[in-house]
């Protein structure tokens, strides 16, 4: 096979590169929907949509939702930048903080 337009003409398939490949592309799906979420949730607090009682919900939600994403990363050896896929010429998939 021959390269085409720099791309090479296999795929890694190392079984270890393959899962931490997919574990990084599943846990930035839940990042990206997380930090949705999360704006999501903001906007409506102060749109005053919410009662307190949805309000302290949401906010416990959101942070456990954050705390077992950090047991995620830490069980699999993962930081948050490395759940930031670039995307090449589009940037990057999660907003640079």
């Amino acid at each position: 096979m021959t390269e085409f337009d720099g791309i090479p003409p296999h795929i890694d398939s190392n079984p270890e590169s393959v899962e931490r490949g997919l574990v990084t592309l599943v846990l930035t799906l839940v990042e990206l929907l997380r930090q949705l979420m999360e704006r999501q949730a903001l906007r409506r607090v102060d749109e005053g949509d919410l009662s307190d009682a949805q309000i302290e919900r949401i906010g416990t939600t959101l942070m456990l939702l954050e705390e077992r994403m950090e047991e995620l990363r830490n069980h699999f050896g993962l930081t948050p930048e490395d759940l930031n896929i670039d995307l090449g010429p589009l940037g990057t998939l999660l907003p640079r903080e």
